[in-house]
């Protein structure tokens, strides 16, 4: 009887929730950020990407299978059979001096989640940051495992590129691209999202909006290339008026794929044909669940898209962060491990701020996962559920 008062609870505090997130959009809290319009909303207007009024794969991709809901996805997962979808000991890490490196040693590392920082020609790159300890507008949900929130802004060194995938929370988070602002020379995010940076008081001279298959040339050598993904963009309830995205970094001695947020998909197989392999592909691989087959790739099928990038090395992400999924947080890890036993390639498996250093072969790392403690069962973060399926 407790335990059904205790979910019914959970339940009325989800709704009360929402109706804070509908008021907050209301009020305009800038974290919720801006949607384009004017000469942006042309531009965007002309991108064959963007049809009937907002940007999609082209092939049909429903976020939820036929059947789902939201509201019955939270009904569900109020039920569900519990899972530690939480780890139940601070994550072992490694504290790498990002101040410290000789920018031009080639180097990523791994900063949580989809969160990069990678040295390439010279530049100093970081990709989808989220230094704060929640991928949400309200600091007490989706909160951050134990042992995982120790960069922070002063951390961060002069930052050549930021690399925005999408304007999803978990990956463009407003209290760490406002810290970062002074240090950062140049902002590359797909169409629609320079919107949320003009309004978080970024110049429009930083701001390098761009269109799939779109590139950019540095000087030193590097490209910057913006490739499809698939998924779906939006930060209130209004989804899709802003493009979602993965990147190629491209230099004459190394090439890594960045995917973002992607269901398995086509784009895959067509970015290799005009890129050729990658050294180092990072691939959703985390965050899956069947109700939602079609915008997250599961450990599976992220192994299947790294061999479609003829990819010579496959790191696993969205995940060992945050959890947005009721399966156990370790599970992502596991299933890569073993459906990387039958493909031709490395499977890097770093701890947060482990560097894995390019100018050396790639190798296989210790499954840290393994040595935590797996005493004592999490239920499903309900909390969590209002940011489901980010």
């Amino acid at each position: 009887m407790m335990r059904k008062k205790y979910k019914v609870s959970l339940i009325l505090f989800v709704f009360g929730v929402a109706i804070l997130l509908t008021a907050c959009a209301t009020l305009n809290r800038p974290q919720f950020g801006h949607l384009p319009e004017q000469a942006r909303l042309e531009r965007i207007k002309q991108s064959p990407h963007y049809v009937h009024d907002e940007f999609a794969y082209p092939i049909a991709t429903p976020m939820l299978r036929d059947g789902e809901s939201t509201l019955k996805i939270f009904w569900d997962n109020f039920w569900a059979e519990e899972q530690q979808t939480v780890p139940t000991q601070a994550l072992p890490t490694v504290k790498t001096n990002l101040l410290a490196l000789n920018p031009h040693q080639d180097v990523v590392i791994w900063l949580g989640h989809s969160a990069y920082y990678i040295q390439l020609a010279g530049k100093r790159i970081l990709i989808d940051p989220v230094l704060s300890d929640h991928a949400a507008p309200f600091s007490f949900l989706v909160k951050a495992f134990k042992g995982t929130t120790f960069y922070q802004a002063k951390d961060i060194p002069e930052i050549d590129y930021l690399l925005i995938s999408h304007d999803h929370y978990d990956h463009l988070d407003y209290e760490t691209v406002t810290q970062l602002k002074d240090k950062v020379k140049n902002v590359v995010v797909p169409l629609g999202i320079g919107s949320h940076f003009e309004y978080w008081s970024y110049p429009l001279s930083k701001i390098h909006e761009n269109d799939w298959f779109n590139t950019l040339r540095t000087d030193t050598g590097l490209n910057i290339h913006t490739l499809p993904a698939r998924h779906y963009s939006g930060r209130t309830f209004t989804r899709n008026k802003t493009l979602w995205a993965s990147y190629a970094l491209e230099t004459p001695t190394h090439k890594i794929y960045f995917g973002g947020d992607s269901g398995y998909g086509t784009h895959f197989q067509q970015i290799a044909s005009q890129l050729g392999g990658f050294d180092l592909v990072m691939l959703d691989s985390g965050q899956y669940d069947p109700r939602w087959p079609l915008i997250h790739m599961n450990p599976e099928e992220a192994v299947q898209a790294a061999m479609d990038l003829k990819a010579k090395a496959m790191m696993p992400m969205h995940v060992g962060r945050f959890s947005l999924s009721p399966h156990a947080w370790d599970e992502p890890f596991k299933r890569a491990v073993k459906a990387s036993e039958t493909a031709d390639l490395t499977l890097a498996t770093p701890k947060i701020g482990q560097p894995i250093w390019l100018n050396e072969p790639i190798t296989e790392f210790p499954h840290w996962w393994e040595s935590l403690s797996l005493t004592g069962l999490f239920p499903v973060n309900l909390n969590q559920k209002m940011s489901q399926i980010l």
